[in-house]
Formats: C-alpha cells, structure tokens, sequence
C-alpha cells in the first residue's frame, strides 16, 4: 500500500503466569532483545520494553495490517518456549492468557516511552494490580473485576456459576 500513511502505537501489558516473580535481573536484557527480535521479525518498531519480576510493558508502533491480538500471542508462545528451553526458571514459564492493549496518540509517546522505562519507580508505590486497574479506568474500558486475576486483591472468583448472567 505505497499510498498509505499510518503511524499507530499500542502499549502492551501482560504478566508472567499467576503473576509469578520469574523475570530474573539476570536475564531479562536477553528476554528484551529477543522479544525486540520477534516484533521485528513481523516488521513492526518496538519502541519501548520494560518490565518488573512479575509482569512486561511494550510500546510498539504497528502497521495497519498487523493484528494486535496475533501479534502479542506470537511474543508470548515465542519468548516463554525461548525462556524454557534456555532453563532460566524452574519449572515450567508460562505467560498469562489475556493481555492489556492501550492505543497511544503520537502526543503522548514519549510520557509513555517515560512510564515503561521508569517501571521500578512506578512499583516502588503501587502494585501491578492497581497499576492495571487503572489504566482499564483511564482507557474508559468496561470491566467485571470477576474477570481479572485473583491476586488483584479481590474476592477469589466462583467458576462454579461460570456462564450464569
């Protein structure tokens, strides 16, 4: 599409597998490169990445053929085999299913850039739950607080009446 002009960013967040502290200060710059390579592989631009022990926040500038949901599956299937077969954790590294996805206007990427580089002075303050609830509430985005991870502090859910309005 030569006529087609797009600059679209999304800031990406997704926690580690029961919100587990597994992203070791020992590796995570390797995991970083190699998420860096996955997202240049489907030839879009990661602009930042940063994370903290338990969960990882990307800015990546897309193009308007790429699929975010398929996009972030492809980071996470990819980089969790990479940290298995490396042996970096004990057991078995998984991500969590789901992930957030919050569009960025071009006026506000650096205050992001900003945010996902300074995450452990973020953290030093407010827990990865609050910091996800609050981005749900600012982005206006409609939620069951059932629906998010047990270890947000809310009351453990009741799969039992899965399904029921």
């Amino acid at each position: 599409m030569p006529d087609t002009f797009t600059q679209l960013y999304v800031h990406v967040v997704f926690a580690v597998q029961g919100r587990n502290n597994l992203i070791s200060s020992g590796w995570k710059e390797a995991l970083y490169k190699y998420i860096t390579g996955i997202v240049t592989n489907k030839k879009q631009k990661l602009m930042a990445i940063n994370g903290m022990p338990d969960h990882i926040h990307l800015l990546i500038s897309y193009r308007p053929d790429c699929v975010v949901s398929d996009l972030v599956r492809d980071i996470k299937s990819s980089s969790s085999k990479w940290i298995n077969q490396n042996k970096y954790v004990i057991g078995k590294f998984g991500w969590q299913s789901g992930f957030g996805a919050f569009s960025v206007s071009q006026s506000q990427v650096n205050t992001v850039v900003n945010y996902i580089v300074n995450q452990e002075k973020h953290h030093a303050k407010k827990s990865f739950g609050d910091e996800y609830i609050e981005f749900l509430i600012a982005y206006n985005i409609d939620f069951k607080t059932e629906y998010l991870p047990e270890d947000f502090g809310f009351a453990p859910r009741d799969d039992s009446k899965k399904g029921e309005s």
